[in-house]
């Protein structure tokens, strides 16, 4: 009940902001806007800016999809195939870019992949629109944490093969506080870290500015 509440008086905000400049689809704008995420809905309202931008996009798709409903004449030319596929492709970014995702590009793509009667369904079902828009965005992020995940295991076992190299050769200039000074010089950037490695004197310099800085914390 409350979020039917909430939703009207959403409802209500839009309609009255899109009216006196759009009349005749003040009532098809605000349905499309209404699909969006309460949230996003809540910061156009507060956000002129961003509420023009997406009643703009709104009112593109609106228009395209019905010049694409009234024109639906039968056409086996090749060129004429593929300028209508390059417009069905914009008319749908259009409408994925409303939900501000930040993967517009990519989200639109994977849904070009369909099959184009199920491509135009989407262009005039706001509803299915907004489910599929949020299926190609788990699956993106889904994809992107096991991406970060690999890296970020590959950059674990990286640094730590790097940290037991520092270590063994620490060790060999000062036993004793080699744990200590280890840690301090793997604060270092990877590519400084490397340079350490391969250039004694370096490290040897790296060492005893180390170890002023125990001395000094002691």
């Amino acid at each position: 009940m409350d979020d039917r509440e909430d939703l009207e008086t959403l409802g209500e905000q839009l309609y009255t902001i899109i009216y006196p400049k759009h009349k005749d689809d003040a009532g098809k704008l605000t349905g499309m806007l209404l699909e969006l995420p309460a949230p996003v809905v809540n910061q156009m309202l507060q956000d002129e800016a961003t509420l023009t931008t997406a009643v703009e996009k709104a009112l593109r798709a609106l228009q395209g999809s019905q010049e694409s409903k009234s024109s639906k004449v039968p056409c086996k030319d090749e060129d004429d195939v593929s300028a209508s596929s390059d417009s069905l492709g914009e008319q749908l970014f259009e409408l994925v870019d409303v939900y501000n995702t930040g993967h517009s590009q990519k989200i639109t793509g994977m849904l070009l992949e369909q099959h184009k009667d199920a491509v135009l369904r989407l262009l005039s079902d706001p509803k299915l629109m907004e489910e599929q828009v949020n299926s190609a965005l788990r699956i993106l992020k889904e994809q992107s944490i096991e991406e970060t995940d690999v890296s970020d295991s590959s950059d674990a076992e990286d640094r730590e093969r790097l940290g037991d190299k520092v270590f063994s050769l620490v060790e060999e200039l000062d036993p004793l506080h080699a744990n200590d000074i280890t840690g301090m010089l793997l604060e270092m950037d990877h590519t400084a870290l490397q340079q350490l490695i391969c250039d004694r004197k370096m490290l040897d310099v790296a060492v005893r500015k180390a170890r002023a800085a125990l001395n000094n914390q002691k």
